[in-house]
């Protein structure tokens, strides 16, 4: 199988910005393809696990008006990862938005947690960043954005949410640094940190008591939805959102 997957585009007189957008083939990352798309982003959608899945958020951003193509790549492993932000320069010509969207996530209280999955959620909530990350500091052009996740738990400190909760605050202490080293690069380095979203992700294990629980608990008593957050990153992505920057938004609807 070859590494990039498909791809689709209009011809266009004048180059479009271009992102790279991880976890893009479902959820927060889907839709965030799909609005920046909208916006005549060329995106390319990075995805780890279902090829039909990418292929249908290529389809989505192509509707959208923009060009897509999609590339395989586990995000800790920094070859695959390079070979991802080389198509973006190969396919589009460069780099000027990172969405580092993909995340995992598994609950338990500290005291039950399997090791095991703290070393899979931090390989990919940690290092993934990371590696993403490093690849953003090299690439992105002037003007440029990356913009990592990290969840309103840190702050909220939900009982269960231990290991997820500090793999997350590791990406806003990284998200603050960063801003910092790019100093002089005209690029802006950001966190959106949503709250009760209604994902997969989040759905995933919970009993309609727990969810009905947690999207009463915002001020707008709802869960958010993908289309709410990506509109948050769009703004940051955008030369609207560039004064923003070393920032952790908590996209919550007011959860405190």
């Amino acid at each position: 199988m070859s590494t990039q997957e498909s791809a689709a585009a209009p011809t266009r007189s004048e180059a479009p910005r271009v992102a790279v957008v991880t976890g893009g083939s479902r959820g927060i990352g889907r839709e965030t393809v799909r609005r920046l798309a909208a916006d005549g982003y060329a995106v390319v959608v990075g995805y780890a696990g279902s090829r039909d899945l990418a292929e249908a958020a290529v389809k989505e951003a192509v509707a959208a008006g923009g060009r897509a193509v999609a590339v395989r790549a586990d995000v800790a492993d920094e070859e695959r990862v390079a070979a991802l932000f080389a198509t973006a320069g190969s396919e589009f010509g460069g780099v000027d938005v990172v969405v580092h969207a993909a995340g995992r996530m598994f609950l338990a209280p500290v005291a039950e947690l399997d090791l095991a999955e703290l070393d899979a959620m931090h390989r990919t909530n940690i290092r993934g960043t990371f590696v993403v990350a490093q690849q953003a500091a090299r690439t992105l052009r002037a003007g440029g954005a990356f913009i990592a996740f990290s969840t309103s738990v840190v702050g909220l400190a939900f009982p269960g949410y231990g290991a997820y909760s500090a793999s997350k605050g590791a990406v806003e202490a990284l998200t603050m640094v960063l801003a910092r080293e790019l100093r002089g690069r005209d690029v802006t380095v950001n966190a959106v940190a949503p709250g009760p979203t209604a994902t997969d992700l989040f759905l995933e294990g919970k009993d309609e008591e727990t969810v009905a629980r947690l999207a009463a608990q915002p001020p707008l008593e709802r869960l958010g939805t993908p289309a709410d957050i990506a509109e948050v990153v769009a703004f940051l992505a955008s030369p609207a959102g560039h004064w923003v920057n070393g920032q952790v938004v908590r996209a919550n609807g007011g959860i405190v």
